[in-house]
């Protein structure tokens, strides 16, 4: 038992190694050729299946772009209607507007000869003569358009309008004093006596008729039509 053993290892160890034999392609070069142009398509197909994919998702991609353009193209639409709607309501605005404007610039053409006869009409009866009354006052003044009035007196200086007034009085006045008084209200100017005469009153008692006339010059206009300083007009 024991001398069997021995040889049967060193066989193992003596067993010469396995010996790989030379392989030859026997397939004839149609059929390699063939398999090759297989492969070929195969990845050819595939190639055209993921150009077909990228494809597919541009289309997509442009599909979703030209939705959102559409869906802003109509929401601006949307706003210009609305903001058109908005402006409709407001058409006649300017219109009024303009309007208003014509009209204050009428007023102040029309107004820029205004002047405030009460203050005038007091300083006149400030200055009558003791037991003076005024029976008779005319007042004649340039319109907008005519501009200043032109005085028959040479010596006269430039003025918008005249008053002239009849004036009883009891005693024979002192015209020249008469005169200065009248000369110094301001906006009045070349005042002058016209005319005197003997009248009588109620009770048949003497008393004069005079009359008189004063210039208006532009410092009596009121310039309240005026447009205030800043704004346009």
């Amino acid at each position: 038992m024991s001398t069997l053993a021995p040889e049967r290892k060193r066989d193992k160890r003596q067993a010469p190694a396995a010996v790989h034999l030379p392989q030859v392609n026997l397939l004839p070069p149609e059929v390699r050729a063939a398999r090759g142009l297989s492969q070929t398509k195969r990845l050819l197909a595939l190639l055209l299946v993921l150009v077909l994919v990228l494809l597919a998702a541009g289309y997509a991609l442009a599909l979703v772009a030209r939705s959102d353009a559409d869906a802003e193209l109509v929401q601006a639409q949307d706003d210009t209607a609305r903001l058109q709607a908005e402006a409709a309501k407001y058409a006649e605005v300017p219109v009024v507007l303009n309007a208003l404007d014509d009209i204050e610039a009428a007023r102040t053409v029309g107004m820029s000869t205004d002047v405030e006869w009460r203050p005038y009409l007091d300083a006149i009866a400030s200055v009558l003569p003791d037991g003076a009354t005024i029976q008779t006052l005319t007042v004649t003044m340039s319109s907008p358009m005519q501009g200043a009035t032109v005085v028959a007196d040479p010596l006269a200086g430039v003025s918008i309008g005249q008053l002239v007034f009849t004036t009883s009085v009891p005693t024979v006045p002192d015209t020249a004093a008469w005169i200065d008084a009248l000369n110094a209200i301001p906006g009045f100017a070349d005042a002058w006596v016209s005319s005197a005469a003997t009248a009588e009153d109620d009770d048949g008692g003497a008393r004069y008729s005079v009359e008189s006339r004063v210039n208006v010059s532009i410092s009596a206009l009121s310039a309240r039509y005026l447009p205030a300083d800043g704004e346009e007009g």
